[in-house]
């Protein structure tokens, strides 16, 4: 296990300060706000740790307030909503300098038999061992630039392979242009059997590339001082059971985005083909005018 990873873990083994009120803190690094990840991750852990084991995660719906501080520690408020025959509902609010940052509202079920059917298949894509890693990829956009080398070269907690273009390789080709973002995605380790566990990481990895779909179906990329973005909503449903530190195909599209928002909706799949989780997310892209009128 990487030291990325191993830190991921460590922000999730939240501390208890009260009934149904836990403490979570950041990354030490010199970023401006937090991870949305890490937030809805940490959010999901302190509801989990108030529901019996025997209840899965099946939805979550999320709003981003506020940026988070990465200098101080974030608080999460449990308040349980319901506990039904079936299901459980908790709500969460993250809390720093006394304001809210995150809400989450999650449903947890217990498992029972039903119906079945899946009307959607797999994209075929190449298999992720025969995809460049995001190193691989980036060091042939940048080359030897002293100014990304220190950050290429730090550990990564998840190992991600993008099989269409990067969107820095689309904003130096606009023939790469795409609505369309499909990545292979795993935690390089042999993780616990925990299903809450799998669920958390997987909410922790789905913020990482939406946002970038939307980019990507403009040729824009992040690092340039003339683009802004940030998640505004998330919500995810879990259909059956998955492991992270197995592969997981994140097929994700951009069907819109106006009025300096982005739509980006995902499904992941295991390499079986099986439908896992579906994920859709709002957020916040803003341009500077010369490049609109470009």
């Amino acid at each position: 296990m990487n030291s990325a990873l191993k830190e991921v873990l460590d922000l999730l083994d939240l501390e208890q300060i009260e009934l149904d009120i836990f403490r979570g803190r950041s990354p030490e690094e010199r970023i401006q706000r937090v991870f949305g990840g890490q937030v809805a991750a940490q959010a999901l852990v302190a509801a989990g740790r108030t529901v019996s084991s025997d209840r899965m995660v099946h939805s979550l719906h999320a709003y981003f307030i506020r940026p988070g501080d990465p200098a101080i520690p974030i608080v999460y408020n449990v308040e349980r909503v319901r506990d039904g025959r079936s299901f459980t509902t908790r709500r969460v609010v993250a809390v720093q300098h006394g304001k809210a940052i995150f809400t989450m509202s999650v449903s947890f079920h217990i498992l029972e038999e039903g119906v079945s059917h899946q009307a959607v298949t797999m994209p075929q894509v190449p298999d992720p061992e025969t995809v460049p890693t995001f190193q691989e990829r980036m060091f042939n956009v940048v080359g030897d630039d002293p100014a990304w080398r220190d950050w290429l070269a730090r550990p990564r907690p998840v190992d991600a392979r993008y099989v269409n273009a990067l969107t820095w390789e689309a904003q130096k080709d606009p023939s790469l242009i795409s609505a369309k973002n499909h990545v292979w995605f795993r935690y390089d380790a042999d993780l616990p059997d925990d299903p809450l566990l799998h669920v958390v990481l997987a909410a922790y990895a789905s913020d990482f590339t939406l946002v970038d779909t939307v980019l990507l179906a403009h040729g824009l990329a992040w690092g340039a001082s003339n683009v802004k973005g940030a998640s505004l909503d998330h919500a995810m449903w879990f259909h059956r059971p998955f492991r992270v530190d197995d592969w997981l195909l994140y097929a994700q599209e951009s069907p819109w985005s106006g009025g300096a928002r982005g739509l980006a909706r995902g499904e992941m799949f295991t390499p079986s083909g099986d439908l896992a989780v579906s994920v859709v997310q709002e957020c916040m892209i803003r341009v500077s005018e010369d490049v609109m009128k470009s």
